[in-house]
């Protein structure tokens, strides 16, 4: 670590060996940072049956796989106190002085920001997501949320959008300077959208096929990303329109479902089913398609939706 350099904690239920946008969010940016010349960790759970203890990634990454199972859609329970020895040995053991925790979902970052100032350690929280406030699991996450954010230095969220969503399921307001009685926006909630790197994401020299239509659908296979909407419409439309297929990437829980509504409907040659992508494939896959199609529930700012329309592919965004 360089002079002046920050020993940073990346925390989240997110990360490799799971594939997914926050995943790649925590990994880009801890490489970057350091490049920088910063020293930076990442803290998640244990991926059975042997990723556990100390994991090392390029370029110098130490990741901490903490022995904790997963309750559902590689999110662990929130405990709050059975992560604090884990959390207190690796923060004195890295000289950690920030702390960095992703996704709303996560019950290991919301646990990392509350026990971070009882070791004087600063905390940023990123948020990715959308969520509502009517249903059960959402008024649950959302009080969870705004318990969590009571102490923390600084939230940066993916979109504007985003950060309107992430205010009001946080409660992040204080009272107005001019006027204690009006409440205003936390100056220290940020609006940072993603981004992506052009020249990666080139369209295709070549012209499309007009007898076919190709719709890609590059995503995780999970609830959240409504893939059961497209496994409802998929059969739908290949029988309306008899010169549409189907092109899926992606891997996940709703893999299996994808895969029965393709043997019920006998739509082998219509949906293709690619599995898990490289990200340096992914141009190769999009330039397959005149459509790319986005079905995600909770999408606030989604990266496979610039580089679709950054190679001149028709998106078509589901709600």
């Amino acid at each position: 670590m360089k002079d002046g350099g920050l020993a940073i904690a990346m925390i989240s239920d997110f990360f490799y060996p799971s594939v997914g946008g926050v995943e790649n969010h925590i990994y880009m940016l801890s490489a970057n940072l350091i490049r920088r010349g910063h020293k930076v960790i990442v803290i998640t759970h244990s991926h059975p049956p042997d990723r556990v203890g100390v994991r090392w990634l390029l370029p110098s990454l130490k990741v901490y796989y903490i022995p904790f199972p997963t309750i559902a859609s590689s999110a662990t329970l929130p405990n709050y106190f059975t992560f604090l020895p884990y959390f207190r040995t690796i923060i004195v053991r890295e000289h950690i002085n920030l702390i960095h925790a992703h996704a709303s979902l996560s019950s290991l970052g919301q646990e990392g920001i509350l026990h971070s100032h009882f070791f004087g350690v600063r905390t940023v929280f990123t948020d990715h997501s959308l969520f509502g406030f009517e249903d059960a699991a959402s008024i649950l996450t959302n009080k969870l949320l705004a318990a969590a954010l009571k102490n923390v230095d600084a939230v940066i969220c993916v979109s504007h959008t985003g950060r309107e969503n992430t205010v009001l399921r946080g409660q992040l307001f204080e009272p107005s300077e001019d006027d204690p009685s009006v409440s205003v926006v936390r100056p220290s909630v940020y609006a940072i959208p993603n981004a992506l790197v052009a020249e990666q994401f080139t369209p295709s020299p070549q012209p499309r096929p007009s007898e076919t239509i190709n719709i890609v659908v590059i995503s995780r296979l999970a609830y959240r990303k409504g893939i059961d909407l497209l496994v409802a419409t998929a059969p739908r439309i290949c029988a309306a329109f008899p010169n549409v297929k189907f092109i899926i990437g992606g891997d996940g829980p709703k893999l299996n479902d994808l895969l029965q509504v393709r043997e019920r409907h006998l739509l082998q040659d219509r949906i293709e089913l690619l599995g898990p992508i490289r990200h340096r494939d992914v141009r190769d896959v999009l330039i397959r398609g005149s459509i790319f199609l986005n079905t995600s529930l909770t999408e606030s700012f989604g990266i496979a939706i610039l580089e679709a329309a950054r190679g001149r592919q028709g998106v078509e965004l589901g709600r």
